[in-house]
């Protein structure tokens, strides 16, 4: 069944949407809109290094563990076979992106901002499923909205609300390889962020509206509400810690709710990682976690002597968080293609 068919989740296989890390992640946000916008009031400012370093830190540190934990639910148990076309279709797809980057970074960039509004919408749309429902999203066109006004919080309102912020690192991650590629559309990028706030606002509006007029109730409550937080988040917090945190404090620790609330039967316990025997298990689980962080390392090594100006030609901290930008968004897009769409089986977002 479709990701955005109605209905996508029976009924009784959501368990309450209480899990902890929901309320964290929600706590998180909150805490942060709140913080960050009583400071803006008193005209106090968060100094662009430091953004940068919360970036970084929220994005390394912090976020990139659980993607490495994703690619390994989804094939702990699988045949050697499906193991060898997952990895040669991931690679495969990085290569597409770095490709389309290096010989046009404009429409690269276009598809790293896109790949950064499916993973949120779509993950938290999936997040909804496993947990409180969607009850309230009866048609797949709404599926669709409630998905972009998710997603679009992340990269949408942060071009309305910080828009000086947004256009500077949009032009290092292009300056990657062309440092002068964005200048012939500056000239727009008002008009852009008139259209996009124009835009979004309806959408958010016609999502909540939507959704109340088909059927209400407790789901759509929680959808409501969690929208609003985020548009308001990404208002109220500088892009830089904004994006920076939302992936580990909000992304990754929701999916951590979905993980827990479905079946896990996809695989063979003939073929885990882990094996059988426990007294292995923790040499094993540290194997694959070396195996892995070298895996990340070489791809990361590749990219970065893929590109003319790995460092967009200037200081460290902004071209490292330029970098960093593009390379999470280079191998995001095949974390959703291929761990959801190539793997109807079992996915990132899997709920049965």
């Amino acid at each position: 069944m479709s990701t955005f068919t109605p209905g996508f989740v029976p009924s009784w296989h959501r368990i309450g949407g209480g899990h902890l890390s929901l309320t964290l992640s929600r706590g998180s946000l909150a805490v942060l809109a709140v913080g960050f916008g009583l400071l803006g009031a008193a005209g106090v400012s968060v100094p662009l290094d430091a953004q940068m370093v919360v970036y970084l830190v929220g994005m390394v540190a912090l976020n990139l563990p659980h993607g490495g934990y994703e690619h390994f639910e989804n094939l702990r148990r699988r045949r050697p076979d499906f193991r060898l076309r997952y990895v040669a279709g991931y690679l495969g797809v990085i290569a597409g992106f770095v490709g389309l980057f290096v010989i046009a970074p404009v429409a690269g960039l276009a598809l790293a901002l896109a790949v950064a509004v499916a993973k949120g919408g779509l993950g938290g749309l999936h997040v909804l499923d496993a947990t409180v429902g969607t009850d309230h999203l009866r048609t797949r066109p709404q599926r669709y909205l409630a998905a972009a006004v998710r997603g679009g919080a992340v990269m949408l309102v942060p071009i309305v609300f910080w828009p000086d912020t947004f256009y500077t690192f949009s032009s290092l991650m292009v300056g990657l390889v062309d440092p002068g590629a964005l200048s012939p559309y500056a000239g727009h990028f008002d008009l852009t962020r008139t259209a996009i706030a124009a835009v979004y606002g309806t959408g958010l509006l016609a999502h909540i509206g939507l959704g109340y007029a088909r059927g209400g109730g407790r789901s759509w409550l929680v959808d409501a509400g969690e929208s609003l937080l985020l548009a308001a988040y990404f208002a109220f917090v500088p892009v830089l810690v904004a994006v920076g945190l939302y992936f580990p404090f909000w992304y990754s620790a929701r999916q951590v709710a979905r993980t827990s609330r479905v079946r896990d039967d996809v695989g063979s316990d003939r073929w885990d990682l882990l094996g059988d025997d426990p007294a292995t298990a923790a040499l094993r689980a540290w194997g694959i976690a070396v195996v892995g962080a070298l895996a990340t390392f070489g791809v990361l090594a590749a990219i970065y002597l893929a590109f003319p100006n790995p460092l967009a030609g200037v200081e460290l901290l902004p071209g490292a968080v330029a970098f960093w930008s593009v390379f999470i968004s280079i191998i995001a897009l095949p974390h959703i293609l291929v761990g959801s769409v190539f793997d109807t089986d079992r996915g990132i977002w899997y709920v049965p």
